[in-house]
């Protein structure tokens, strides 16, 4: 009971000291693209295994995946021209980058956050679109809140398309 007594004040005046945003912040596991993926497919994606970090125009870019893709990746899968297998998930952050005001050469860092896409691979969910499903969630910050991008599983499926085929030209798939 004493614990109770002692956590009840300092939990209402943390709430004070946030302006009440923890009360009504979002839960982005309930953000859902219409007639396609779900945040909540992608649960702990914060602690998955980094793949790749890039950096596009103005937005600093880190791919993230699975247990799952990681381990196929390391088995050669990607380069050995095998499939992922289903259930292999990324997760791709990406960030406004902004000029470090502390490190002494010219460095981007991330921001605030833009946006986050998923794919993930099902065979069966997804033969329509290479057995790959995509999401793409807006992150508005003034808001703390994320929107869904489209409707349906397959608004990567084009991008994805055209990169496939250019590795291909390329000899690279």
């Amino acid at each position: 009971m004493v614990h109770a007594l002692v956590a009840r004040p300092i939990a209402i005046g943390l709430l004070a000291a946030l302006g009440g945003r923890a009360i009504s912040a979002q839960d982005k596991y309930t953000v859902q693209v219409p007639d396609g993926l779900a945040f909540s497919e992608f649960r702990g994606y914060e602690v998955w295994q980094t793949i790749a970090v890039s950096q596009t125009g103005d937005l600093i870019e880190v791919i993230l995946g699975n247990p799952t893709i990681t381990d196929a990746y390391r088995a050669g899968m990607s380069g050995n021209g095998k499939p992922f297998p289903d259930d292999s998930k990324m997760a791709k952050i990406h960030w406004n980058a902004k000029k470090s005001a502390e490190a002494p050469a010219p460095t981007l860092v991330p921001d605030t956050l833009h946006d986050v896409d998923f794919m993930v691979r099902d065979r069966k969910r997804f033969a329509d679109s290479g057995n790959w499903g995509y999401a793409q969630c807006n992150y508005d910050a003034a808001s703390d809140t994320f929107t869904p991008e489209g409707t349906g599983a397959k608004c990567g499926f084009a991008c994805h398309t055209i990169v496939a085929a250019k590795l291909r030209l390329h000899g690279l798939s």
